[in-house]
């Protein structure tokens, strides 16, 4: 429509030119004359109009471009550029009030080319960005060295400011920064209707900038969360690593310290008393600790607390050590001026976390320390019984032998066997408790050799194969050409002892005992199967635990103390083996384990011997 408007002007133009070349009346010529005039007014309007249309659409087609990102500096930049080229000023500057105070600060700062500003063309008129923030209008100036508003003060005259724009950023009715922008060189640049444009970019603008605001807050807050989630991740791996009470305490003392930007911390931890503390953990020199007694106060606060020193000392932040509504003691850490909401919120969750940590390390110490006395007792009474053991044995021996001088009879002869039974009994048990002993004492002593798992075998077999022939119970060996195995014999012995007499205890007259070595991969693996009781799911899962029996009656039918298979799992995994079973109740077990190959100097296993 307007190209056609300023067509039509154009010909109309050429029209009252050529009737000015022609001799006419006084009259037609003033009419003439009017004529050109209203003409050329109607033209300034025509151009006015495009102007301002030409301005609104800039204005947004900048504030589309603005909403294309949502990085901060990136929209100010944007910004400034935009209200530069728009306004045509020579330069321009944004400042944005920082959040929680009333201050201003110099967010960007860039020139016609696109530039960002040196330090030392960054002059502008702090009496003209005041009366803006503190009114809420825009200020104009053509010339601010006249303007009595502006013309006595010092920037204004030192800076030589003439052309002066200056709007503010408002959302919600909040003023958020302004926008400020000058021409040094020229006066009259601006005027009330580039104000107005002005005021109406600077609501699109301060829209996109606190979006943008907004976003990089939560994304910085979300990045720091994230830090501090992989940050407590690693505090928690570093104090499962080891369960060692000392390294403990000295780990909470050290994030305690690098996570707040401390100059030291302690440990506290009560006795008996929760009120009675003891530094624990922590430098005795040079800072000086806070004293027990100041710091007892403060022990199971749900939140941490911050005491400054009456004398303008260091500041100490006390963290309850609690776990499970028990206080143990308490995280101080001393930091020269004070601690940040985040630093304090830190060492919360590290003080849980050091706590829970402190807890299963006493868990942990109290159960070493009674493995600890368990292995002591069962050494001590495994030495004292035996000794007495062995005179009632010997002594067995000799009156059945005849040698105590007078003729035993056949009543005495049946007692003195029940004696000697259970006297062989009680060596047995005796012996497992001694392996036990030693085994959790790490003093089990093994003499590894390469042998042949076959001569084992046999000799365990010849050991027992008269009980097995007494129940009437057919015995199916099945062995291969199998290579040598690296173990102790004597040890390999007893484990093969113990299951081939399981199977024979729970195995029913008539029944049947198969074995089979065979090699698998780098091991050898011998399966003891038997068509015994069977094992219940339910026991099954408590198989290899000490002093376990079934409580099924022909178990409890069979002499034993449920240590046994325990004893047997022990040297099995000491021998670098792996053990296991397959059973199903009223249809026989499957014990097996495996033992590793012995390896020749080259490598490659030894030939079988």
């Amino acid at each position: 429509m307007q190209k056609q408007a300023h067509q039509h002007l154009k010909t109309l133009n050429e029209a009252l030119d050529q009737l000015a070349k022609c001799t006419l009346p006084v009259d037609t010529r003033g009419a003439l004359l009017t004529a050109r005039q209203r003409l050329q007014q109607f033209e300034r309007s025509l151009e006015d109009d495009s102007g301002e249309q030409d301005s609104l659409a800039a204005v947004y087609t900048v504030a589309q471009s603005l909403g294309a990102t949502l990085d901060l500096d990136e929209v100010l930049n944007n910004v400034m550029d935009a209200v530069i080229e728009l306004m045509g000023a020579e330069r321009g500057f944004l400042m944005l009030i920082e959040g929680g105070t009333d201050q201003l600060s110099l967010r960007a700062a860039r020139n016609i080319a696109q530039e960002t500003l040196d330090a030392d063309d960054m002059e502008v008129s702090r009496t003209v960005i005041q009366s803006v923030v503190a009114g809420g209008e825009g200020v104009v100036t053509t010339d601010a060295q006249t303007d009595p508003r502006f013309a006595a003060q010092e920037s204004v005259v030192f800076y030589n400011l003439r052309s002066v724009l200056c709007a503010p950023l408002k959302v919600r009715g909040r003023i958020i920064g302004v926008i400020y922008v000058d021409n040094r060189a020229k006066s009259g640049i601006f005027g009330k209707d580039d104000l107005e444009l002005l005021s109406v970019f600077a609501a699109q603008a301060a829209v996109a900038i606190e979006n943008a605001r907004l976003y990089t807050q939560t994304d910085q807050a979300l990045a720091a969360r994230v830090k501090e989630l992989e940050t407590l991740s690693q505090i928690d791996h570093d104090l499962a690593a080891r369960l060692d009470f000392e390294h403990v305490l000295g780990l909470a003392r050290e994030w305690a310290t690098r996570g707040t930007g401390g100059l030291e911390s302690w440990v506290f931890l009560s006795g008996e008393d929760v009120n009675t503390l003891m530094l624990a953990d922590g430098p005795r020199t040079g800072i000086t600790p806070p004293h027990a007694r100041g710091v007892a106060p403060h022990l199971g606060k749900p939140h941490p607390q911050v005491l400054s020193s009456p004398d303008g000392g260091n500041v100490h932040l006390i963290a309850s050590l609690s776990q499970a509504g028990k206080t143990m003691g308490a995280l101080v850490i001393s930091h020269e001026k004070g601690f940040s909401e985040e630093s304090i919120q830190f060492i919360q969750r590290l003080a849980s976390r050091a706590a829970t940590s402190i807890a299963n390390n006493r868990l942990y110490q109290a159960v070493e320390q009674a493995n600890r006395a368990k292995s002591q007792f069962l050494a001590i009474v495994t030495h004292e019984l035996r000794i007495p053991l062995t005179s009632i044995k010997g002594y067995t021996d000799l009156i059945l032998g005849g040698s105590a001088g007078a003729e035993v009879t056949e009543l005495q002869e049946q007692f003195l066997g029940v004696i000697r039974k259970n006297v062989n009994r009680m060596a047995d048990l005796i012996a497992d408790l001694a392996d036990i002993s030693r085994i959790e004492r790490g003093i089990l002593k093994l003499d590894v050799e390469d042998i042949s798992l076959l001569k084992c075998l046999q000799e365990t077999l010849d050991s027992l194969r008269h009980k097995i022939e007494e129940r009437n119970q057919t015995l199916v060996v099945k062995k291969a050409d199998i290579p040598p195995v690296e173990t102790d014999p004597k040890r390999v012995i007893q484990i093969l002892t113990n299951l081939v007499s399981n199977a024979w205890k729970y195995t029913p007259d008539g029944g049947m005992i198969t074995i089979s070595v065979i090699e698998h991969q780098d091991t050898v693996r011998i399966n003891v199967q038997d068509t015994g009781i069977g094992i219940s799911p339910g026991d099954q899962a408590k198989l290899f635990s000490q002093f376990f029996r079934s409580e099924d009656q022909a178990v409890r039918d069979q002499n034993g103390w449920g240590l046994g298979l325990s004893v047997t799992k022990q040297l099995v995994e000491m021998l670098g083996g792996e053990i296991g079973f397959e059973s199903q109740l009223g249809e026989g077990s499957t014990f097996w384990f495996t033992l590793p190959v012995a390896v020749s100097p080259n490598g490659r296993a030894n030939a079988n011997g």
